[in-house]
């Protein structure tokens, strides 16, 4: 079914010749890029050896909370991944930056938007991810704003305040 099956990083190869490989540990990510497009896949596939494995070591990267991180990526509904710009991260550099948005559905039914500039190091020619950037979401109210003492949207007949607004 892999042989078939698009990769979930939208490059519009199969997953089985894109990033299952450097997944699996069967190739090395040849550029940064192609670095993050699997480590968003790791997240789509559950594969969180792998995202963790990816990582740096060191005092720039936090430790990763492996059950944290596997419950995300089980418990959200992964939409795509969008590569907005890269600098560096060849495959004869030794440093890359890759900003990047991963659109999901969380557990609650929010579409989020994880928007981030994520730098990498080549160790040893293998690309590692280090440290990101994380760019604050604005949020877009999509209906009117209800006030305090509108009627209640639930259609109680009270004021809102009195109501939901608690």
């Amino acid at each position: 079914m892999a042989e078939k099956e698009l990769c979930p990083c939208g490059s519009g190869k199969s997953y089985s010749e894109c990033c299952q490989p450097v997944i699996k540990g069967k190739v090395k990510a040849p550029t940064a890029e192609s670095l993050m497009r699997a480590r968003y896949t790791a997240y789509v596939k559950q594969e969180i050896d792998f995202i963790i494995s990816s990582c740096e070591e060191g005092e720039k990267i936090a430790e990763i909370d492996r059950k944290a991180t596997e419950q995300w990526s089980k418990e959200s509904t992964w939409h795509g991944l969008k590569i907005l710009g890269k600098q560096k991260g060849g495959e004869n550099d030794t440093e890359g930056f890759v900003e990047f948005e991963a659109t999901y559905t969380d557990k609650k039914g929010l579409h989020e938007v994880h928007h981030e500039n994520a730098y990498f190091k080549k160790i040893d020619g293998n690309w590692l991810y280090e440290v990101g950037d994380v760019k604050p979401m604005t949020v877009v109210r999509e209906g009117a704003k209800v006030g305090r003492n509108d009627p209640c949207p639930c259609g109680s007949g009270l004021k809102y305040k009195k109501c939901c607004g608690r």
